[in-house]
């Protein structure tokens, strides 16, 4: 007895031993960028402390954590080689996260928003310096999470991730204390959100309990066996509504139809900084998730829980229904979302929804492309490869795009107090400068030519034709392409409507007459995001092969 209980504590040492070594050689150097957030947050919340830090300015701390955060993930971005994509993948912390190229941009991605927002923010005026530090905080601490919903490899990181993004985000919604409006907004987001956290946790408790795994790897080659005994064993419709439940908590942090009612009231009741770092940092993250789940579960990986490629091959052949089940809801979902969210956002009069719904509609772009890599994924790998491609690039223009709108958004809101869009009449003739800006921003949201949301679109739509080339779910990838093609042209009235505002409409007499100079700081923040918008509509070579290294991380 005495010898067995030896064993047990040698072979309890040696687990522990190993688990320590792999951790402090392999899983923290590949989580540096999370742990310069983490120490930044901490340093943050030192600063209400510490007499001493109480005279340093918090967005200076901030934006020095993020940039540290950066370079590691930029290190870590360039270290990936771009012909041995799958060689990259790396499972941290005894498998509950991740580290791939998906991993890399996304992070990379986040980090670079964080810098310019932080930056925006804090010329924008909101927040002030006493609230400095628990705005950055709360920022920060959201987009650890993201960071870990874009590498979450189980079940439980991915919940916890999902909820440390979210948790945050309800209370930037209600930053705006003197306003009934923003405290409203912050209620709805909190509730709707813990009604979708529910859903999807359960949806997570029957995936596992079905599968008798929560690592997602293993959870692929589990589904497949258990999609070859077929329907009899009463299994399938478990998981299918295991399946469905998740998609609700993805949906509601997507602000996808019809998870998407919190989405206007929250962006028109918060801040406008709020709504863009809402709408850019949720949206990437909620992608990056979305692509994890669907590929993990659709897509088993040879090197972690397969082995042999034959093996390999039938596991592949097995999860070809729940690749399909997987792709006819993401399509359908898309297909919704962006029509809803064109049709919604023509009647708006206030300048916060109006860009609320175009980002649901936006979602349902992405969520297109999503949809064809999935396809695509049991019978072009290459193909596949290049829709997540597509949809990393939207998501690296995307932050120019939006985090530009809502940046002029605050601008004008701080020269003209308000954000109506009536109260633009006439803007061209005071502030010609910041019309053109806003010109290049809602045109790139269209997709027009030479701007960067047209090669966004223009990808995404060529995965969609390349999707039924090879003839992966023809009729649905079809009626995406067409669906796509047609809100392209709805969006193109109510964008173009306020530019109509701006520069037709004359101005009206209660409104205030100040200018809004580019020649200020305020307006060279606003050129700064506005400027890549252009170039990478001309130049987008660079972006594309940094997009391309995520497109891989699946094979």
């Amino acid at each position: 007895m005495n010898q067995a209980a030896a064993a047990a504590s040698s072979n309890m040492g040696i687990v522990i031993s190993d688990t320590l070594a792999d951790t402090l050689a392999v899983s923290v150097p590949l989580f540096r960028p999370e742990l310069c957030l983490s120490a930044t947050i901490v340093l943050l919340l030192l600063c209400r402390i510490l007499p001493v830090l109480r005279h340093v300015e918090s967005a200076v701390i901030a934006l020095g954590g993020v940039c540290f955060a950066a370079w590691y993930a930029w290190c870590d971005l360039r270290g990936l080689p771009l012909g041995e994509l799958a060689s990259g993948r790396q499972e941290l912390f005894t498998g509950l996260l991740a580290f791939d190229s998906l991993t890399a941009y996304i992070r990379l991605l986040l980090m670079g928003f964080l810098a310019l927002y932080i930056v925006f923010t804090r010329v924008s005026g909101i927040p002030d310096r006493e609230d400095g530090a628990d705005f950055y905080t709360l920022v920060l601490g959201a987009t650890l999470g993201m960071c870990l919903m874009a590498s979450a490899n189980h079940l439980l990181m991915l919940f916890m991730a999902v909820e440390m993004a979210s948790v945050p985000s309800y209370a930037l919604a209600g930053l705006l204390k003197g306003r009934k409006a923003s405290s409203e907004a912050a209620i709805k987001y909190a509730v709707y959100g813990a009604g979708a956290a529910g859903v999807m946790l359960y949806g997570l408790s029957l995936l596992a309990g079905v599968l008798g795994t929560c690592h997602l790897p293993s959870m692929a080659i589990e589904l497949a066996r258990v999609t070859q005994v077929g329907p009899a064993s009463g299994s399938v419709m478990v998981l299918s509504l295991g399946g469905l439940m998740v998609a609700v908590g993805l949906a509601f942090k997507l602000s996808a139809v019809p998870f998407h009612f919190w989405c206007p009231d929250v962006f028109e009741g918060a801040a406008a900084e709020v709504g863009g770092f809402l709408s850019v940092a949720s949206k990437a993250a909620a992608v990056a998730l979305l692509l994890r789940l669907a590929f993990s579960l659709g897509v088993p990986l040879v090197d972690s829980a397969v082995g042999q490629s034959g093996a390999a091959q039938s596991a592949m052949t097995a999860l070809a229904d729940s690749r399909h089940f997987m792709v006819y809801l993401i399509g359908l979902m898309a297909a919704v979302t962006c029509t809803l969210g064109n049709l919604a956002a023509y009647g708006q009069t206030n300048m916060k929804r109006l860009l609320a719904y175009s980002t649901i509609a936006h979602a349902g772009y992405l969520m297109m492309g999503v949809a064809a890599a999935v396809a695509m994924a049991g019978v072009t790998p290459s193909g596949s490869r290049d829709a997540v491609t597509a949809v990393a690039f939207y998501l690296g223009t995307y932050v120019f795009m939006n985090l530009g709108a809502f940046a002029i958004v605050a601008f004008l809101r701080n020269t003209l107090r308000s954000e109506e869009i009536s109260a633009y009449a006439g803007l061209v003739r005071t502030s010609p400068g910041i019309v053109v800006a806003m010109a290049v921003v809602l045109v790139s949201l269209i997709g027009l030519p030479p701007l960067a949301g047209f090669v966004s679109k223009f990808l995404i739509f060529s995965s969609l034709v390349e999707a039924v080339s090879a003839g992966a779910e023809r009729p649905l990838m079809l009626l995406l392409l067409v669906i796509g093609g047609i809100n392209t042209v709805v969006s193109l009235f109510y964008y173009l409507r306020v530019l109509k505002v701006m520069t037709f409409d004359p101005p009206g007499e209660e409104r205030v007459s100040q200018a809004f100079p580019l020649v200020s700081l305020p307006g060279a923040v606003a050129t700064g995001l506005v400027v890549p918008v252009v170039i990478f509509g001309i130049f987008w070579s660079g972006l594309y092969a940094c997009a391309q290294l995520a497109g891989g991380f699946a094979f």
